[in-house]
């Protein structure tokens, strides 16, 4: 299969590309710059200009291509609301040139904000309007499965770990230095799932060979890892004091980060795992932070 992949040269879409070419697939990565280019190149992809605003470089890729998988975000928390209106349009330009074709479309969402507070799955659909969360990337594939686009969901953990992460927890761990102590609210006991990006790449290439309208699958290794744990190895890692800030103190010592360190969001991957056959078998998440390179 011939596959366009946007976000080819990000953490998360990089490994998708490596992933695919060394299953037997053909990529056609999206790249915005030269030097986005030449990683595609040297990947073993072929190299398609344009970004995620636009659209006639979008339409053209899907065009030309078997499968489509939208990796791409662009991540300036500034402009959060505006980056997640670019989202959908681009989810909506590819799913137009897909519409009637059953090519697959694999769009990426989130576990974090489908039940809150409770196991997440794939089977959770939130209702209309349940989240005021800005990004929709998850209704709009919904929507193109109605208007017949062969459209499924890839929903990531809050921690998507390994080698290059440049998520929440670097930014927990760049808050910690600069705070000088590492801290948890209330008790912590919140939980994010997480899971290695390797292991997500071939949950990306296994939901396209799979996909089927409205289909959800989870990106989940571990269910729910607390926030508080997350927090001592950062502690330990920089040997600076753990501390607990309590919902009141949240927003001046996290700033906008404060939603996500009290999010309790545990998910299950028990129905992707059956499904399509996917089993993670990469580094856990704070073994990840002890070995790894978050602290070099």
């Amino acid at each position: 299969m011939r596959v366009f992949v946007t976000g080819a040269t990000g953490f998360v879409g990089s490994a998708v590309v490596k992933e695919l070419i060394n299953n037997g697939h053909q990529v056609l990565g999206l790249a915005r710059s030269d030097a986005s280019a030449n990683a595609l190149i040297t990947a073993g992809a072929g190299v398609h200009r344009g970004d995620l605003t636009d659209l006639n470089s979008l339409r053209s890729g899907a065009s030309a291509t078997d499968g489509v998988i939208h990796t791409g975000f662009i991540h300036d928390f500034t402009r959060y609301k505006e980056m997640c209106e670019v989202d959908k349009i681009a989810i909506e330009a590819i799913g137009a040139e897909l519409t009637g074709s059953n090519r697959p479309f694999i769009v990426t969402s989130g576990t974090a904000l489908v039940s809150p507070g409770t196991l997440a799955t794939e089977n959770i659909i939130p209702a209309p309007g349940a989240s005021v969360h800005p990004r929709v990337s998850e209704q709009t594939a919904d929507a193109l499965a109605e208007l017949g686009v062969n459209t499924a969901v890839v929903r990531l953990s809050p921690s998507v770990h390994g080698a290059g992460d440049y998520g929440f927890v670097p930014m927990l761990i760049k808050l910690a230095r600069e705070k000088g102590v590492s801290a948890y609210i209330g008790e912590g006991l919140n939980r994010w799932s997480a899971v290695h990006r390797l292991d997500t790449a071939v949950l990306y290439r296994l939901a396209l060979e799979n996909a089927t309208p409205h289909a959800r699958f989870h990106g989940v290794a571990e269910e729910g890892i607390t926030v508080k744990a997350i927090a001592e190895i950062i502690g330990k890692q920089l040997n600076i004091p753990v501390v607990s800030v309590s919902n009141e103190e949240a927003a001046a010592h996290f700033g906008w980060l404060a939603g996500f360190a009290g999010l309790d969001c545990p998910a299950s991957s028990k129905i992707t795992q059956e499904s399509l056959s996917w089993k993670p078998t990469r580094i856990e998440l704070l073994a990840d932070m002890e070995q790894g390179d978050y602290f070099g």
